[in-house]
């Protein structure tokens, strides 16, 4: 090689064409970057144009599915039938925007594609929610909307509800499935928005599922018991709380009520004092017998409550009213103050003979406390004229039922209440008709210790000393559970219970007891009972952390043990239940008697189905 020539910096191999100088090679990579810069911009871009149009489309579905629902509760069947085909409009545009290829290829990564995952479920309830339960409810029409369904005078069309009963069953199965649906979509992960997003949804899908639950219910039961075949008659029990018993309150007074073709009218009501005592005991076989029988529940309307199986008391009243006047009812219904509260809320006061007026404010003291110091005969010996003031309590009933039973204004408010009340087991009711009760049983209405293995604690309280104390009484509950290995777990049930009865002057028969008992004025004294899980046995039971004896019962297959209980005014009590029950599977359940207070409960027990 000639030592002189040029030296040539490229390989002997490479054209001289294809090299490539810096200047041009970082060019290269420049205009390569920017491309691949662009394409990312250009698909964050449409990511989060796609994003913002799933929220808007999901968003919009949401809202038009809310004033659907609204709207047909209202009675406003144009603007239901409107919002329902744009809340499916918008739900479909966003579950196909959610189902794109990229969206789906994004929400298979691992771990980056969480919420996109979670938010193409959520998209695929809400299309189910709007297609397949809220378009067909709208076409329901009157049979969902309260104003059309209660008439003028609180007559109640039932024709229409009884034709749409079919569909509204398959509309409310459709409901509890995407209720059930929602609840298994997946977490949002790393966005905590996706998250809150999917709660909302939870709680939208259970509302629907449960009022259509409701309504089916209402559909399948009611044109019969509101006399669509035939008249009907309904013994009516108004509870008093402050003076605790098994299904809420002592039977202070009652009522009669007819129904026929929809229209429902009051034709009697008594005091308790107006019920005898000599009537033939109504056999409800050897466990109720064994449990109850001291209190001759049979015969004594003011006894005829203490178990917490409510048609037990049905049954009871309905023999009662059948020997008082011949006349055998098709049901029984009851509820209380508070429930009577919920009700004055919706359809508005009441003004009693004398122009006092009695509201949602002040009906639960009214009847449960002031009644019984506004009586008083005797100032010396604070005794009160019982006959004055029951007959005061019923005149309130009866203008409460008379209220609810004419011109209703809002007819949506008073199932809100009426609703409220009986989620609170404040309304109860039972059908002598077995087909009715067979539906009814189930329900919150039918107020029942049920009949299966699962897990269960129910506290009662029945006051023993003939006062009027529950008024003033607080409760605390907690049912506490092993894990479920094994064939059976320990469980405590820990009941606190606070006597507030405040300083001051009541009544004997508010603060005192009888006088077999001679306990110091204030104090409450109560059998409170605890009916337990099907095959539970009881270890030990204590008081304030001292052993103490207890009554064994039954109940359906439920053991029962009863723990007389003293407290004294300003008090608190600690009872403890330790017990071995069976690992059985299902959700524990501690159903709240309806007192006058909200207590407090808290449930610590694995579900060992899972």
């Amino acid at each position: 090689m000639d030592a002189n020539a040029p030296h040539d910096s490229h390989r002997d191999d490479v054209p001289a064409d294809d090299a490539c100088s810096p200047a041009k090679c970082r060019s290269t990579r420049r205009r390569i970057f920017a491309g691949v810069g662009i394409v990312a911009v250009a698909s964050i871009a449409w990511f989060g144009y796609s994003a913002w149009e799933v929220q808007h489309n999901l968003t919009g579905a949401r809202d038009n599915a809310q004033l659907a629902k609204d709207s047909l509760l209202a009675g406003d069947a144009e603007t239901a039938q409107r919002a329902a085909a744009e809340a499916e409009h918008r739900a479909s545009q966003g579950q196909e925007n959610l189902h794109s290829l990229p969206w789906s290829a994004l929400a298979a990564v691992p771990g980056v594609g969480t919420p996109l995952e979670s938010a193409q479920q959520m998209s695929d309830v809400v299309v189910g929610l709007t297609r397949d339960v809220l378009t067909p409810a709208v076409e329901t029409g009157t049979a969902l909307s309260p104003k059309d369904l209660i008439a003028d005078g609180g007559k109640v069309n039932l024709q229409p509800l009884r034709d749409s009963a079919p569909a509204i069953e398959q509309i409310s199965a459709d409901a509890k499935s995407l209720a059930d649906q929602a609840h298994q979509v997946s977490g949002g992960g790393y966005l905590g928005l996706v998250d809150d997003v999917r709660t909302q949804l939870q709680a939208q899908t259970d509302d629907v599922a449960k009022l259509l639950e409701n309504t089916s219910i209402g559909a399948k039961v009611l044109p019969a018991m509101l006399g669509a075949d035939g008249p009907r008659s309904y013994f009516m029990a108004f509870q008093t709380n402050a003076e605790a018993r098994g299904t809420g309150g002592l039977v202070g007074g009652y009522g009669i009520i007819h129904a026929n073709d929809g229209e429902v009218q009051v034709d009697t009501l008594g005091k308790n004092t107006e019920v005898a005592y000599d009537h033939q005991p109504l056999d409800l076989g050897p466990d109720y017998k064994a449990t109850y029988g001291m209190y001759n529940p049979s015969t004594d309307i003011r006894n005829s409550n203490f178990s917490s199986h409510f048609p037990y008391a049905a049954q009871i009243w309905q023999s009662m009213w059948e020997q008082e006047s011949g006349e055998r009812v098709d049901g029984a219904i009851a509820t209380d103050p508070v429930a009577l509260s919920y009700v004055l809320g919706a359809v508005g006061s009441i003004v009693m003979p004398d122009g006092e007026v009695v509201d949602a404010d002040n009906v639960v003291e009214l009847t449960q406390s002031t009644t019984y110091t506004r009586f008083i005969t005797d100032e010396s010996n604070y005794n009160a004229d019982n006959e004055a003031r029951k007959e005061y309590l019923q005149t309130i009933a009866g203008k409460v039922v008379e209220k609810m039973t004419g011109n209703i204004e809002n007819p949506q408010l008073l199932l809100d209440a009426v609703g409220k009340a009986v989620s609170e087991r404040r309304i109860a009711v039972w059908s002598a008709h077995l087909d009715e009760q067979a539906i009814i049983a189930d329900t919150p209405l039918g107020y029942t210790v049920p009949q299966d293995p699962a897990p269960y604690a129910g506290v009662v309280i029945n006051n023993n000393a003939g006062n009027k104390l529950d008024y003033y009484l607080n409760r605390e509950i907690d049912y506490t559970a092993a894990t479920c290995t094994g064939d059976t777990r320990t469980t405590t049930v820990t009941v606190r219970l606070t006597n507030n009865t405040p300083p001051g002057d009541f009544p004997r028969i508010v603060a005192g007891t009888f006088k077999e008992r001679p306990l110091p004025f204030g104090t409450n004294f109560s059998a409170v009972s605890l009916v337990s899980t099907q095959g539970a046995s009881l270890n030990k039971a204590t008081v304030d952390g001292k052993p103490v004896f207890s009554i064994r019962g039954n109940e359906l297959g439920h053991p029962v043990f009863t723990v007389p209980t003293t407290i004294l005014q300003g008090k608190t009590v600690e009872l403890r239940y330790e017990l071995t029950e069976p690992t059985a599977p299902g959700e524990a359940r501690v159903p709240v008697q309806p007192l006058v207070d909200e207590p407090s409960v808290t449930v610590n027990a694995p579900n060992c189905a899972n």
